[in-house]
């Protein structure tokens, strides 16, 4: 391979909140045991070299004053969208800052809900829309996914639908790929989804963060893409943070087609008088979005391949009782404990407790709207997936 993912980074003390702090209260990792931080969900691999030279190169000028986006920025989205996503024509004008997605998101809500009106997700829901949604002082519709036959993660479209129509709702937010269930949906199923929310007149927000990391065998469909309606009504955000381990840097943007749309947001987003960008945070957008940062990224998608195949059949064969949907996207696991906490009459506390001791550090799943739930971070060299599903086995769900 071009570049490493092999090597295990040292980021402590390096401000990696996923090795400094402990998500648990009153839990020692026990000696003998090193940290896994398989929790937040930023990688741990080192960046594509660009986005640091390109960041070094605009450092050794002295000064930081004011400024505004460089042509290269825009351009380097244009690049990315249509050598990544298969979408050309994506303008200047089309673009815009956001401080983070769910800063996106909650401008969205300012600019076209009021206070107690419905929104519609889907569950299991990503924890950021959940406080965001609650933090604007919005009511939460959640219409649940459920799983096939073959354990595939799918939309209820006509739960969607009564839900809609029973709440009165005209705002969605849309996950695509899905977080936490990494399902990469396919075209036929987000058209469904759109003629829905079209029915019922609603303005989508469309979650694309994690539309470059797809595993292997899985295509991405942009959801403004679906139909000159769905590029109509749908605000969609994206960034290089999750892609690139970028988060740190806040570098996030929405594309909006829709002169509408796009001057309430950002009339929305600009009431703060914070959404603006870091000027090294342009600067790492630049790098990574580059031939270099695709040729690195297809790279990437390999590992978290073989990352996610060996950790989904190590548990189908290893832990009874525990079952996952294998992921299409994304570098998250989403486990479902319920049958193993009931077999062994154990709580959710005390199972995250055990895997925390043993230094699998991974995130409690209750929060994204489903019970006895864990998300799990792949984005590690594979030494160190295979030393967690290792120590799971012998000191956790086996022990």
């Amino acid at each position: 391979m071009e570049f490493d993912f092999t090597t295990v980074l040292d980021r402590l003390g390096k401000d990696a909140l996923a090795v400094d702090v402990m998500p648990y209260d009153n839990v020692q990792i026990r000696e003998g045991f090193t940290k896994l931080p398989m929790w937040v969900a930023d990688m741990n691999f080192a960046t594509v070299p660009t986005v640091q030279e390109e960041i070094v190169r605009r450092v050794q000028h002295p000064t930081f004053g004011y400024y505004t986006p460089r042509q290269e920025y825009y351009d380097a989205i244009a690049y990315w969208h249509a050598a990544r996503k298969g979408v050309a024509g994506v303008k200047k004008e089309y673009l815009g800052h956001e401080n983070g997605v769910l800063g996106g998101v909650s401008s969205a809500l300012q600019a076209f809900t009021l206070p107690g009106e419905a929104v519609l997700l889907h569950a299991p829901c990503y924890v950021g829309f959940v406080g965001v949604v609650d933090g604007c002082g919005r009511k939460a519709v959640y219409s649940p996914l459920k799983k096939d036959e073959n354990g595939v993660w799918r939309m209820d479209y006509e739960d969607m639908d009564r839900r809609i129509k029973e709440n009165h709702i005209h705002f969605a937010i849309f996950c695509s790929p899905h977080n936490p269930c990494g399902r990469v949906w396919e075209k036929w199923e987000i058209e469904k989804a759109m003629e829905i929310y079209r029915e019922n007149q609603c303005i989508v927000v469309s979650d694309e963060i994690w539309s470059d990391l797809i595993l292997d065998g899985h295509t991405h469909t942009p959801t403004q893409s679906i139909s000159e309606d769905a590029k109509m009504r749908t605000i969609a955000f994206y960034a290089p943070t999750k892609t690139f381990s970028l988060a740190g840097l806040t570098t996030s943007y929405h594309v909006v087609y829709n002169p509408y749309l796009r001057d309430r947001l950002e009339k929305a987003g600009s009431l703060s008088h914070y959404n603006s960008m870091n000027v090294l945070s342009m600067y790492a957008l630049i790098g990574a979005y580059s031939e270099t940062g695709l040729r690195w990224v297809n790279e990437l998608c390999h590992v978290l391949t073989e990352n996610a195949a060996y950790a989904c059949d190590y548990i189908d064969a290893h832990f009874k009782g525990v079952s996952v949907a294998r992921p299409q996207g994304t570098y998250m696991l989403y486990l479902d404990a319920h049958e193993w906490l009931k077999e062994h009459h154990c709580d959710m506390d005390s199972l995250l407790r055990k895997g925390a001791e043993v230094g699998v550090i991974w995130q409690d799943g209750r929060g994204f709207k489903v019970p006895d739930t864990i998300r799990l971070n792949l984005a590690l060299p594979l030494s160190q997936v295979k030393e967690a599903m290792d120590r799971l086995d012998k000191y956790v769900f086996n022990a």
